[in-house]
């Protein structure tokens, strides 16, 4: 009876788990948790459970039948007892050194920035003007959606977002079985958004299924690996592949490292694998930003050891709650500040890492915390709500300088604002219609007027200009605590107003008001010295006058790769 039960227990059980494997798809590889929680019910334990019954069966007293079970036991304690053994507490030198951070200087690395070329939109933003691109092809919408992905990479030295078009639902995916239609990109500094169809379809997908399901598809043909986060991107060429991490840890789900990454075509499903450090100049992202986080955590944790990192705490050190991507020599990079054990909001420094090489630098500069420049930028314009996208870090004239977007609840950006980073409280916003090139003028004219106010404005002459105006446009912008108005009339002119010019009147002037100015001119801009109110309008509610600064492509561009 026992052989019988056996024998059709083993036929079912191994048909039930194979089906499951197909399904489940976990890696055949002991150092990942999804293996043991997959095989051990798979194998241990029916194993166990045939040598404790045919030790019973052959008439072995029940003292020596139950060594099997013994044997279990000894291997969960090995199991747990490796965890505690590869911990920090037994091995920090091992968590520290997972990356390599060497102190650098800022004025020599990171080279002036380039507003030709400069990833003014985030994520978020770049989601809405692809999705807009998509949604203006009638027969694109009905059929296919973008996917979330929007992977930022370094294309033919421009920094752009990337997105395939993604099945709505197996029934689409039965109907567009070739594949979908193809890609957005999105340049990240022009905010202009294309959509590219490939002759073939894309076909290997997260949303596809079958054999066609990327995950299944990698993974089935890679059963040992251990696959990490994805990435979409371009070759030079605009052909669309896929970027699989592949990683290793020293335990079971302890201290995850990249081992290499496998390169799949999106269209024909064909693999290239590559190790770490042989990983082709046109990927980008080899290494996720959650990843390397927790990397820069363990190294500033535990560079000085582990009593040191639960007492002394001497240098203790962690990564802010943030980070942003910037690119360098056709590389992307991720920028991170670093802040001290106590979080406090200011900053220690910050570190950029190489997401294709893994190569990462210190640089010892203290200064604001990247919340604090947020909440600095955004009290200039608080009664307007808006809100800020993660500080980008630039080289504005040798010194270091936070880069915010203000948007507003639709997700357009409104206005752009300069923050010093070692003075956070040195902050200028500026509408965003202006551009950002006239933005960092404005920063720069206060930066040099902060540094010598007791230095006389020599563009200033003995004698002004008067004129009378009507107000067809008004902004405001902070600089250094004082509010400067900028007008422009219905004639076209411009016109700086300082609020210190007359604080009874300035503050309450509107659009349609009619006003009398002396002024001087520098630099094509109109400086005013002194107002007077001619004829005020009737007060009305005001309307938001701030110009939409979203700049898309102006409705769908189709190119062929």
């Amino acid at each position: 009876m026992f052989k019988k039960i056996s024998k059709a227990t083993v036929i079912i059980w191994i048909v039930g788990w194979l089906i499951a494997y197909l399904v489940l798809l976990p890696p055949i590889n002991p150092g990942s948790l999804a293996f043991w929680i997959f095989f051990t019910p798979a194998l241990i334990i029916p194993l166990l459970i045939f040598i404790q019954s045919k030790a019973l069966k052959d008439g072995v007293n029940k003292g020596k039948a139950l060594w099997p079970t013994f044997i279990f036991l000894v291997a969960v304690a090995i199991f747990f007892g490796g965890m505690f053994i590869v911990s920090p507490t037994f091995n920090a030198r091992g968590f520290a050194n997972r990356i390599i951070i060497t102190e650098s200087s800022f004025e020599e690395d990171i080279k002036p920035v380039d507003f030709n070329n400069l990833p003014l939109l985030d994520k978020a933003s770049s989601q809405k003007v692809g999705d807009r691109v998509v949604g203006q092809i009638p027969e694109l919408v009905s059929q296919f959606t973008v996917s979330d992905e929007y992977s930022l990479i370094n294309y033919k030295n421009q920094i752009v977002r990337v997105t395939p078009l993604e099945h709505m639902d197996f029934y689409k995916y039965i109907g567009n079985h070739s594949g979908t239609a193809g890609y957005v990109i999105v340049d990240c500094t022009t905010g202009e958004a294309q959509l590219v169809r490939t002759t073939e379809g894309l076909k290997y997908l997260d949303s596809s299924y079958l054999f066609h399901n990327l995950k299944w598809h990698v993974q089935i043909c890679n059963p040992f690996s251990i696959l990490g986060e994805t990435s979409f991107e371009l070759d030079e060429s605009g052909n669309p592949y896929w970027v699989i991490q592949t990683l290793r840890y020293s335990w079971v789900n302890i201290k995850p490292q990249v081992s290499g990454i496998i390169v799949c075509d999106a269209i024909t499903g064909k693999m290239q694998r590559y190790k770490v450090g042989e990983v082709p100049s046109w990927i980008d992202n080899v290494y996720d930003a959650k990843l390397v986080t927790e990397e820069i955590n363990s190294w500033g944790m535990y560079k000085n050891g582990y009593i040191n990192s639960q007492y002394q705490q001497k240098d203790v050190v962690q990564a802010t709650d943030g980070y942003t991507y910037i690119t360098r020599d056709d590389d992307v990079y991720m920028y991170t500040g670093i802040t001290s054990i106590a979080t406090d909001e200011s900053n220690i420094g910050f570190v950029m890492v190489n997401l294709r090489t893994h190569e990462a630098r210190y640089y010892p500069v203290p200064g604001a915390e990247e919340y604090s420049a947020m909440d600095s930028a955004k009290g200039v314009v608080q009664e307007k709500n808006y809100t800020s996208t993660f500080p980008l870090l630039i080289n504005l004239n040798n010194r270091p300088t936070y880069l915010l977007s203000l948007k507003d609840s639709a997700g357009l950006v409104k206005m752009y604002a300069f923050v010093d980073v070692e003075n956070y409280q040195k902050v200028t916003v500026t509408d965003a219609a202006y551009g950002i090139k006239v933005a960092a003028e404005q920063y720069l004219k206060m930066m040099d007027s902060s540094t010598d106010p007791s230095k006389p404005d020599e563009t200033i002459p003995k004698e002004f200009l008067t004129d009378i105006i009507t107000i067809k446009k008004i902004n405001q912008i902070m600089v250094e605590g004082n509010t400067i108005y900028y007008i422009t009339s219905d004639t076209g002119l411009r016109f700086e107003l300082p609020v210190t010019v007359d604080l009874s009147i300035v503050p309450f002037i509107t659009e349609g008001d009619t006003i009398k100015v002396e002024y001087y001119n520098t630099n094509n801009l109109n400086k005013v010295v002194s107002v007077e109110i001619v004829s005020p309008e009737v007060p009305q509610t005001p309307t938001d006058s701030v110009p939409t600064a979203e700049t898309e492509s102006g409705g769908s561009q189709e190119i062929q790769p």
